[in-house]
């Protein structure tokens, strides 16, 4: 008998959820025992459902291939089963948000990867090196729902992993005013460049929602929490643009930064190399040993050598120079669909499940 978390995907279907399963796959703590979909892949065996579809590169794990797929809006029957879930589901937020809280109140941990609860005030939304901390926002968010176990907490937008666990680890030089380009992988729609031909030799200079997700999430991550809620970093100022590019995986930003204090190239790096958070203290399964990477070449961080740097859990940093506008700037590389999306959700998880929020 395992005595591993039973774990369902909710969503499971689609790339994120896929890439759920494929990282699940032979988890020291957490198994995969059911996956929920939409009315029209319910009954169906998971390798059914998924069909021509499965995403990743790397084979279908044998142990979900038979697995009956659940409708995700059979809240009941799926509760019974699992000791927490992560959600990818597709649907409108509102719907999102509506099923996430169906899912908590029937005591059910919701670990998420959308966006749609990132903003309610008493939902933690974390990256673990980072915030860990705001997980005690779910005590709060209990009372408010009325639940003993069932909870949700959701990580931020994958963009801005690939820069603001960077700006994070030079806090101490008081970062003030940021600009921020992304150059964003394909796979962060969903798709590949089977799905998505047009996309091949293309750049479109517009992703939906983006540019927002890039200013604000950083602040609510930085922010402090006060009386249930967070109170937003307000000592950053940062300006984006979002660009979808023809990659796969790996979502690229280049970065100008000005600080307060005025640190050293070499102080800089040092505090890369040193950076490090709750998940590595813990020892998590998921957690890279060294969270930033520097890279000396000038030509790097590249998406076809470094990301998957940490299998794809680490963030990775070039082209660290003085700037004659800004004082510093910078290149940042991280794994939009492992760090960005799927696997900085297991890892908020396991931190969960090591604080005791999950069990």
């Amino acid at each position: 008998m395992s005595e591993k978390l039973k774990v369902g995907i909710l969503g499971g279907t689609g790339m994120v959820g896929q890439r759920f399963i494929s990282l699940l796959e032979n988890h020291p703590w957490f198994e995969v025992v059911l996956v929920a979909a939409s009315p029209r892949s319910a009954g169906k065996t998971y390798k059914e459902a998924v069909g021509e579809r499965w995403k990743m590169t790397t084979p279908m794990p044998e142990a979900v291939k038979d697995l009956i797929v659940y409708d995700v809006n059979d809240v009941e029957n799926v509760a019974k089963n699992v000791d927490f879930v992560f959600s990818a589901v597709d649907m409108t937020k509102d719907e999102i948000r509506a099923i996430e809280e169906k899912y908590a109140k029937a005591e059910v941990p919701v670990v998420s990867n959308n966006s749609a609860h990132r903003w309610t005030k008493d939902v933690p939304m974390v990256v673990p090196e980072i915030n860990s901390k705001h997980i005690e926002l779910i005590e709060y968010q209990k009372k408010r729902l009325g639940t003993t176990k069932g909870f949700i907490a959701v990580k931020p937008n994958c963009s801005i992993q690939s820069y603001a666990p960077v700006l994070t680890a030079w806090m101490e030089f008081e970062p003030y005013e940021v600009v921020v380009s992304t150059y964003q992988a394909i796979s962060g729609a969903g798709k590949t460049f089977k799905d998505w031909p047009e996309m091949e030799g293309n750049i479109i200079p517009y992703i939906g929602g983006e540019e927002e997700k890039s200013e604000k999430e950083p602040l609510r991550i930085w922010g402090e929490m006060v009386d249930g809620e967070i109170k937003l970093y307000d000592k950053i100022a940062i300006t984006s643009q979002c660009i979808r590019v023809p990659v796969l995986n790996g979502h690229t930003a280049s970065v100008f930064v000005k600080f307060k204090k005025k640190p050293t190239k070499e102080q800089l790096l040092e505090a890369l190399k040193n950076f490090s958070g709750e998940p590595q203290a813990l020892g998590l399964p998921s957690a890279p040993k060294q969270f930033i990477q520097y890279l000396e070449e000038d030509n790097r961080p590249q998406v076809a050598l470094d990301v998957d740097y940490e299998n794809g859990m680490g963030i990775s940093v070039g082209r660290l120079r003085e700037d004659s506008i800004y004082d510093w700037k910078f290149v940042g590389l991280s794994h939009n669909t492992i760090r960005g999306a799927a696997g900085g959700a297991i890892l908020c998880a396991e931190l969960l499940k090591a604080k005791g929020y999950i069990g």
